[in-house]
């Protein structure tokens, strides 16, 4: 795994034992509400990497903050993809001649 990206995911764990902590959570409470198992709780605060994405949304949603998930990649806020599309459009637009003189 790149070191990035395990960095990203220790961190994520931390920010959900804080987050859980700060609710007056056990790990016990949180597994129970977000319907896991308390080692699947454990591994995710400990930024284990094998999470699946829908446990990250369980949690979310106990926190009520399910809605980030929704904004994570948002295409129509990827500056760096948008500036690509930018780059293919073409630099004038000819408009062809119908039969009828209508477009």
């Amino acid at each position: 795994m790149p070191a990035p990206v395990g960095r990203v995911l220790s961190k994520l764990g931390g920010d959900i034992n804080r987050a859980r902590r700060r609710r007056g959570l056990s790990q016990q409470s949180l597994a129970e509400r977000a319907g896991v198992g308390l080692s699947t709780i454990k591994r995710l605060e400990a930024g284990d990497p094998r999470m699946q994405l829908h446990v990250l949304g369980r949690v979310l949603m106990v926190f009520g903050e399910v809605g980030r998930l929704d904004h994570l990649l948002d295409t129509g806020l990827d500056d760096i993809g948008l500036a690509l599309m930018d780059e293919q459009l073409p630099k004038r637009v000819r408009t062809s001649k119908s039969r009828d003189g209508a477009f």
